[in-house]
This record gives structure tokens, C-alpha cells and sequence, in this order.
């Protein structure tokens, strides 16, 4: 029997449930700044424009659930129970509100897990320190999963789709595909702090490329920048598509969001409505493979990360 319950913290970004918290949402984004009148209808146009819906919620829920049955699982092996907690960014439950929710449950030891591969101290980092900080002050020893941008079975779930979705071209031109793989802007001051971010992406996106054995051309773009004066990374995905079918004459692109782990508005908008738009204006081709959601090589991927930590020297 397992001797002992270990607290898991799972943290994402967190996303409003309906139309009327989109502006204490939008607020939290901003660190309490309220959006302008048109700022706020735009996200909101956005939302609508995928369906009135919120499917970030629901998929977190999803992959939360489905890596407490894998944790479940293995606890046996563990020798211990492993208890999943989740800590949202930007709405509730926070991640302050996580921690001391296992607090109040009585769990001494944790580990914590962000639902995204790739390190950056603006990124996974935040969310760290935010939970570090209250289990420190909450008694909990907690330790954490820094990145998993390389794991086997990441990338051959990522290859797979690759290969999928190339195979919906028509079969003489499917050597002509541009792959572009998408990820998360940041601020561009993260290359001016020795950040992982960039060069995790592009190991990445090589070891999915390898993994395939693919000879197409592929290349990173970036997409969602912030609305701020201070600058992004970039290109832009819309800007790349432009130059690709100007200047290169593509007109068939694979694009491949593998910053991303389940669908959400950065996907079914920026993506699937947005870029395809674009798209469609340039005579361009485009295809994207399905999300990860809760593909059970990736609910493996952050068991796996998981009891990693824990057993890293047999005690938290």
C-alpha cells in the first residue's frame, strides 16, 4: 500500500469558463490594468469566433484527470500516492489557490508540472516561482519539472502528426510542403538573458524533423504576440506566410503549433482562422495536425516527468 500522498501541481495559463469573466480575465493578463472598451470587444469577437466557447478549461480538466488515472497507475511502483492538484496563471483555481489547497489536504511533498515543454523564465519559470514561493509558506517541499521539449515519446507524437497531415496533400507535391512550426511569442529582451526558450524550440522541431526522416524544407515562426509597446519575437506566422508565397513561390504549408498542447484560442483562432485566412488570400494550401490534448504518449510524457522528480534521490 502506498505509504505516503504526494502532492502534483498542475499548472497552465487558465482561461475565462463564459463571456462575462473575459474582463477580469483580460484584467489579470494586463496586472490589473483594465483593457480598453475595444480591447476587451476584441477578445471577446474572438472567442465568438471559435463558438462562443472556452475549450482550454475543459481540455485542462481533461489532461489533469487523464494524468491522475496514469499517476494512479503507477503508484504502485512509486510506492506512493500521487494526488493532482491544479494552478491556473491567470484564473482560478490560481496557482496560489492550488497550493494551498493541497495545504489544507494535508500534503507535505509535491511536485510541480507546467502543461507546456519548453523553459523560459517568462513562461514556465513564472509559474514556478509563484508556486515556490507559497509552498514555502505553506510548509510543502515541492520540487519541479523544469522542461520536457525532448522527451521520446513528445516528439514521436509530434511526428506522427506530421506525417499524418502530410500525407492529406495530394501525393505530388507533398515533398513541396513548407513545414512551419509555430510557438508563443515572447519579448524579445528573452535573448538577452541566456533564456532556453528559442533553442529548445528548434531542438524540437529538429528531432520531430529527424524523427520523420522528412526531406521538406522547415523553418520556426512565432504567433499570439502580446499587444505591448516593448517588442516580440518574431517573424510572425502571417508575415512569414506573406514572404513564403512572395518571394518563394510556396503554395503548400504544413503549420505545426508544437509550443502548444491542446487546442484553445491560440489554435482554433490564430491558426484555423486567422492564418488560414491569410492563407486563403495568398492561394496557399494549408494544413495543421490535431493538438495533443490527451494523446496518452503525452499524458505518459508528464507521468514520466513526474515520478522523475519524485524518485530523483528518493525523497523531495
Amino acid at each position: 500500500m502506498p505509504s505516503k500522498t504526494i502532492g502534483v501541481l498542475v499548472m497552465s495559463y487558465g482561461t475565462p469558463e463564459n463571456m462575462e469573466q473575459v474582463e477580469e480575465y483580460y484584467t489579470h493578463i494586463r496586472r490589473g490594468n483594465p483593457p480598453s472598451a475595444e480591447q476587451l470587444q476584441d477578445l471577446k469577437d474572438r472567442y465568438e469566433a471559435i463558438g462562443g466557447l472556452f475549450p482550454l478549461r475543459k481540455n485542462t480538466n481533461a489532461q489533469v484527470e487523464a494524468l491522475q488515472d496514469k499517476l494512479d497507475q503507477l503508484q504502485g511502483a512509486a510506492g506512493v500516492q500521487f494526488r493532482c492538484y491544479q494552478g491556473l496563471k491567470h484564473a482560478h483555481p490560481l496557482i496560489e489557490e492550488g497550493v494551498q489547497e493541497m495545504a489544507r489536504d494535508g500534503i507535505k511533498e509535491a511536485v510541480g508540472i507546467v502543461l507546456a515543454p519548453h523553459y523560459s523564465i517568462m513562461s514556465v519559470g513564472s509559474y514556478i516561482k509563484r508556486a515556490q514561493a507559497t509552498a514555502e509558506k505553506a510548509g510543502i517541499s515541492m520540487r519541479f519539472v523544469q522542461d520536457y521539449h525532448l522527451h521520446p515519446q513528445l516528439i514521436e507524437a509530434w511526428a506522427e502528426r506530421v506525417q499524418d497531415t502530410l500525407s492529406q496533400f495530394e501525393a505530388h507535391i507533398q515533398n513541396q510542403v513548407r513545414i512551419i512550426f509555430t510557438a508563443h511569442s515572447l519579448p524579445e529582451k528573452i535573448t538577452e538573458m541566456n533564456d532556453p526558450y528559442v533553442d529548445q524550440l528548434l531542438a524540437t522541431s529538429k528531432a520531430v524533423i529527424d524523427k520523420t526522416g522528412l526531406a521538406n524544407h522547415w523553418q520556426i515562426a512565432w504567433q499570439s504576440a502580446g499587444q505591448t509597446p516593448v517588442p516580440w519575437l518574431g517573424p510572425d506566422i502571417l508575415d512569414v506566410l506573406r514572404r513564403l508565397r512572395q518571394e518563394e513561390k510556396v503554395e503548400h504549408v504544413l503549420i505545426c503549433p508544437i509550443g502548444f498542447v491542446s487546442d484553445h484560442l491560440e489554435i482554433l483562432y490564430d491558426i484555423d482562422i486567422e492564418a488560414r485566412s491569410v492563407a486563403r488570400e495568398l492561394s496557399i494550401e494549408l494544413k495543421r495536425p490535431p493538438s495533443l490534448n490527451t494523446d496518452p504518449r503525452y499524458i505518459a510524457v508528464l507521468a514520466d516527468k513526474v515520478l522523475g522528480v519524485y524518485q530523483g534521490d528518493g525523497q523531495l
